[in-house]
């Protein structure tokens, strides 16, 4: 099983901790399981141009063909703006609609305040759905209050990730193991 964690911002460090720590709990609980972290601030990214993922170049590729390969996706998100940060709607342009079919797919969003944490429900999880996403009903949200030093301090936000990692990997498994029974049913 891939998992991808999926750092979507450019500047600041809190997502990408949030994700550090998601990572850590998920080797630490599933050993077995192959992680791989892409941080958009470390990677040169162009923007879409309509081309098939698989005809880009370098970073963009990287990041496509990783994502297309994943089992599983843990999309760690800062909230600019009342919305999605315009790098991870790059990353939505330039995969195919149906990008996430067949994939297990979560999320851990972060914000300078609690008035955003509708920004998963009412902007992120429609265009999760559309690109065919199974998507974990839970989420984590982080304020700046979670964090110190750009550290997260929050026990209980420690306490939700826990619980989103296992949620995800049981909804993974278990959609695995009925489309494996399906395919089986098949006598040819």
């Amino acid at each position: 099983m891939k998992v991808t964690l999926l750092a979507t911002s450019v500047v600041g460090r809190k997502t990408r901790s949030s994700l550090e720590l998601a990572k850590s709990i998920l080797t630490e609980k599933f050993p077995t399981i192959e992680c791989t972290l892409l941080d958009l601030k470390e990677l040169d990214l162009i923007f879409s141009d309509g081309r098939n993922y698989l005809d880009y170049q370098g970073d963009t590729l990287l990041v496509t063909k990783t994502l297309m390969e994943s089992d599983i996706i843990l999309i760690g998100t800062p909230t600019f703006q009342a919305s999605i940060p315009g790098t991870l709607k790059n990353v939505f342009d330039l995969l195919p609609p149906k990008a996430f079919f067949r994939k297990t797919v979560s999320v851990i969003a972060t914000a300078g305040s609690p008035k955003h944490y509708l920004m998963v429900e009412n902007q992120l999880k429609p265009i999760l759905n559309y690109m065919k996403a199974n998507v974990v009903p839970n989420y984590v949200f982080l304020e700046d209050r979670d964090f110190d030093q750009q550290k997260v301090i929050n026990d209980d936000v420690h306490f939700r990730l826990e619980t989103l990692i296992e949620d995800t990997i049981v909804l993974s498994r278990t959609y695995q193991r009925i489309w494996e029974e399906q395919e089986a049913e098949y006598d040819f």
